[in-house]
């Protein structure tokens, strides 16, 4: 099976699709109808060798994501804004000053939600961990036996928030939005023609999702650490924050190779990352598998794909 390439992620009663240069936001509107944005992907990695290289690619394609993924969410929810704010009467000036005002706050808005998002995420999944694990220098000085107790903190706490996020009711709906992603692309790699029906009786688990990318970061870092050691307390904080960036970089390799590859190892290493995406995909709502279509159809022709890589099947149509 070739990989489509395609990739997504699930938006406020949407989902976004990514296919080569472009970028499409499908979201379901309050009066029941289908909008469908489609925008450029501008990577930051463009015609700079040094951020195609391995490992490199991935701490640029990490953070490229959390600011398109942000912009898709903030533009997804503008359908759900105040319905008295949607209501007021402005002139066409008014409202080409407003929007102007708006986008440039949007923008800010989103820079700054991602900034934090990272901190967030470093403070409690990777620095928290730490702090924990070293009250046990009370009780014994073998590093090893700390550096495992902190690896087990880690995973613990990140198994433990995407328990409880997925036990909150507004999530929930968004794992449904994630299923039927899932369930799109899974349909279009397998040979189905897309519609809602084989889109529903698609697999809502997939190799390249980005819960299976943060259980590999989770992973390398406790590699990482049980073997990277050192004696200063500073140092060791230091040397935590500095090395994310070849974790996020190493981990977004091993995800791609599992994206790309039948090998049985690399299958069985998916196992875990597939198992865990139970908890964050939720099976969808016909409405939503409609969703999922359009905006693949947007950037992604998915009868060219199938006629190249099943001919047998569809090659002669």
């Amino acid at each position: 099976m070739k990989s489509s390439n395609i990739g997504g992620q699930a938006v406020m009663e949407g989902i976004m699709m990514r296919s080569g240069d472009q970028y499409s936001v499908g979201v379901r509107k309050p009066d029941g109808e289908i909008e469908i944005r489609v925008e450029p992907y501008k990577s930051w990695t463009k015609d700079k060798k040094l951020w195609k290289l391995p490992i490199f690619r991935g701490v640029i394609s990490f953070f490229e994501s959390l600011v398109v993924g942000m912009k898709c969410l903030m533009y997804s929810a503008s359908f759900y804004e105040d319905e008295e704010e949607q209501k007021k009467e402005l002139t066409k000036e008014e409202q080409i000053k407003a929007d102007a005002k708006k986008e440039k706050e949007d923008k800010w808005l989103m820079y700054i939600t991602v900034a934090i998002s990272v901190l967030f995420s470093v403070g409690l999944f990777i620095m928290l961990p730490y702090f924990i694990a070293s009250f046990l220098r009370k009780v014994t000085q073998s590093e090893g036996l700390i550096a495992v107790a902190e690896a087990c903190v880690r995973m613990l706490l990140f198994l433990g928030y995407l328990f409880l996020v997925s036990k909150m009711k507004d999530i929930q709906r968004v794992f449904m939005y994630h299923g039927a992603e899932h369930k799109c692309i899974n349909c279009v790699e397998h040979g189905l023609e897309l519609n809602v029906e084989n889109v529903m009786k698609s697999s809502r688990e997939h190799k390249r999702c980005g819960t299976s990318f943060l259980l590999f970061v989770m992973i390398v870092s406790i590699i990482f650490f049980l073997f990277i050691r050192v004696s200063s307390p500073w140092l060791r904080i230091v040397v935590r924050l500095l090395l994310m960036p070849v974790i996020a970089g190493v981990s977004y390799e091993i995800i791609r190779l599992a994206g790309r590859s039948e090998n049985p190892v690399v299958s069985l290493l998916s196992k875990p990352g597939l198992a865990l995406q139970k908890l964050t995909t939720r099976e969808p709502e016909p409405e939503m598998a409609e969703v999922a279509i359009c905006a693949v159809e947007a950037v992604f022709d998915w009868k060219a794909y199938l006629k190249e890589n099943f001919p047998e099947k569809y090659g002669e149509e």
